[in-house]
């Protein structure tokens, strides 16, 4: 017997068409309520794809991730990280980009789908530096789609549910991962010791 999907039209058979609802909420540009649902979330996904395949980054800042330009244009700095550069390196060879945006204490999150370029315009490296800090480039996101998604995962999840939060100290701590991935070359305990520090100086 066959148990796999392998065409829309078996999809949709099995789903059904979307709702009005569904399909309404989609805008080409930044509405009103969609800047409001921007301006507030301070943490999102940028999902981009390159020719090794599909990456997905966790972005966030002290207030809201992305910036708007205008109302079709999203402004990300770029702040410090671990120079990997994997959505950078993706995005200069296919501007595709998603988003996923998050926004503590509300299970509404909002999708926007776009192409993107990597600006290092001196103006706005200066305007968004943040405790003196520049970032080092600027991810200029245009707008294709945008559209809020319903509350049912952050819902399922108990996503700002105090009761659901994990003890960090019953986890792996990235310092025991490092020292497992490096045959004990790397110290795990001394990583984990001095990444507060670490992190606090290179936060911008």
């Amino acid at each position: 017997m066959h148990y796999t999907i392998e065409t829309t039209d078996d999809l949709v058979e099995l789903y059904g068409a979307p709702g009005e609802t569904s399909l309404r909420k989609v805008s080409s540009k930044i509405t009103d309520k969609y800047r409001a649902l921007i301006e507030s979330s301070p943490f999102c996904g940028l999902a981009t794809v390159g020719p090794e395949g599909l990456d997905c980054s966790p972005r966030g800042d002290a207030e809201a991730c992305v910036f708007i330009l205008d109302d079709t244009t999203l402004v990300m700095p770029d702040r410090h990280g671990n120079n990997r550069l994997d959505s950078l390196k993706n995005i200069v060879r296919d501007p595709r980009v998603a988003l996923l945006m998050l926004i503590p204490g509300s299970g509404t999150t909002l999708r926007i789908n776009g192409t993107a370029k990597i600006s290092i315009d001196p103006e706005l490296l200066d305007r968004y530096a943040m405790a003196g800090k520049k970032p080092r480039s600027i991810i200029m996101i245009s707008i294709n789609e945008i559209y809020f998604q319903c509350a049912r995962a952050v819902i399922r999840a108990g996503l700002w549910d105090s009761e659901k939060h994990k003890d960090p100290s019953q986890l792996p701590s990235p310092g025991s991962i490092l020292q497992d991935m490096s045959q004990d070359k790397i110290d795990g305990k001394k990583y984990d010791l001095e990444w507060p520090e670490r992190a606090a100086e290179t936060m911008w």
